[in-house]
């Protein structure tokens, strides 16, 4: 048994390493004084200080925060209120299969058939409303479609840890539905709901097919940005602008992971 030890733990920091050297090194070129080219030329901050004059960069970025943070609001809310519904009231149990089944479909679906999908639906919708012309609203609502899932998984599993008995124990104490959720039910499932607030966030910021096919001229996201760049190579600009988000992140879940604790604590 101890003889294994130095094998696993060479595979896990060989892991970690294969995780993380990609960013590192984006982090590094986003200092390295050499426009391209992998060539070392020293120390210098002037990308960053460029990223913040670059218009294309910025709206871009933009849009991608102001996507991220509204579909996951929404999804958030969605995904809660249907891992609730899912978990907490009875259902028959063929239903309840189908129910399942339908909340994990859009995890394994490939995203290219998501993406074909909703292009084909916004085309039929378009002809009752205008609001399903290609642009920043087809875009939130094709981020919604695939969060609300990661959502709801996230959750339903907290609810699967707590369990009923807390439930049934302030009925008996004569708890109202009102004081039962507020008080009770919503508090112990925050870390849950801000688990899978982050796990929507992070995969609206890094989706690229279903923003490829929804967004429309005005509704460019930032992987939409870098794809189109690529031909013309990426500026040292776009490694500024990873390594802030990349940081951004770090202290995201650092906060989750404090507040998770603290919610644990008491």
């Amino acid at each position: 048994m101890n003889a294994k030890r130095p094998i696993v733990a060479a595979i896990a920091i060989g892991s970690l390493i294969f995780l993380y050297v990609p960013s590192l090194a984006v982090a590094v070129f986003s200092v390295n004084n050499a426009r391209y080219g992998l060539t070392w030329k020293g120390f210098t901050w002037k990308w960053h200080q460029q990223l913040f004059q670059n218009e294309a960069i910025l709206e871009a970025a933009l849009n991608s925060l102001l996507v991220a943070g509204v579909s996951t609001a929404i999804a958030t809310i969605l995904g809660t209120a249907l891992a609730l519904g899912l978990d907490r009231f009875p259902w028959p149990r063929r239903l309840s299969t189908a129910m399942d089944l339908l909340v994990h479909l859009p995890v394994v679906t490939p995203d290219i058939i998501l993406a074909a999908a909703l292009v084909l639906s916004f085309n039929f919708l378009r002809g009752f409303s205008e609001i399903f012309d290609l642009g920043m609203g087809t875009l939130i609502l094709g981020h919604i479609t695939f969060q609300i899932s990661f959502v709801t998984l996230v959750v339903r599993s907290r609810l699967a840890a707590l369990g009923r008995d807390i439930d049934e124990a302030a009925r008996d104490l004569y708890a109202t539905g009102p004081y039962l959720f507020f008080r009770i039910t919503l508090p112990l499932l925050m870390p849950g709901i801000l688990a899978g607030a982050m796990l929507a966030f992070t995969l609206s910021l890094d989706d690229f097919i279903i923003s490829f096919f929804a967004h429309g001229p005005d509704s460019v996201t930032l992987p939409i940005y870098i794809y189109s760049s690529i031909r013309r190579g990426i500026s040292p600009e776009i490694h500024a602008l990873s390594t802030l988000v990349l940081m951004a992140t770090v202290i995201l879940v650092l906060i989750a992971e404090r507040f998770s604790r603290f919610r644990a604590a008491v």
